[in-house]
């Protein structure tokens, strides 16, 4: 099993961090390029405990449909979503989130694992954790940007 583990600082609220992160028109917008929508399910608004989601995506060239549902929950702090179907053998994707101060520290803890044994292993190694990390970069350097300007718009004006 693979892990791809990152931190993002974010100078907004916690809650604001962690709403923004269960979103669903957020995850939307912020992975557009892939064209991914979600098609059924929860699929507008912020996606709760035992909620899921089906997405529809281009990923590596393909259409991809995958479906994840929120297994763990305690708002503000972390919740989790794990792979109910789609192209991996599992994946689970842990969301974690700290104040400090003024600031927000986001932990991504994205556990994967490849189907199709020996041959996914190798195109992981290859090429599908690097993928995985940068599209989950994106995604985090969209939410960085969004919680940050919801922050700037609740500061009181002197």
């Amino acid at each position: 099993m693979s892990l791809i583990v990152l931190e993002t600082e974010i100078f907004s609220d916690i809650e604001t961090c962690f709403d923004t992160a269960r979103s669903i028109d957020f995850h939307k917008e912020s992975l557009k390029h892939t064209n991914e929508i979600p098609i059924s399910g929860k699929t507008t608004g912020l996606i709760e405990l035992g909620e899921w989601v089906s997405w529809e995506a281009k990923h590596l060239g393909f259409v991809q449909h995958l479906t994840s549902k929120v297994t763990a929950f305690e708002r503000p702090y972390y919740f989790v979503d794990k792979m109910v179907l789609g192209a991996f053998k599992s994946y689970r994707h842990e969301h974690f989130f700290k104040a400090e101060g003024a600031k927000t520290i986001m932990l991504d803890k994205f556990y994967f694992e490849s189907p199709c044994g020996v041959l996914g292993e190798f195109v992981n190694w290859v090429y599908l954790k690097k993928y995985m990390t940068d599209l989950l970069k994106t995604r985090n350097r969209l939410l960085k940007k969004e919680a940050e300007a919801a922050a700037k718009l609740l500061e009181p004006v002197l």
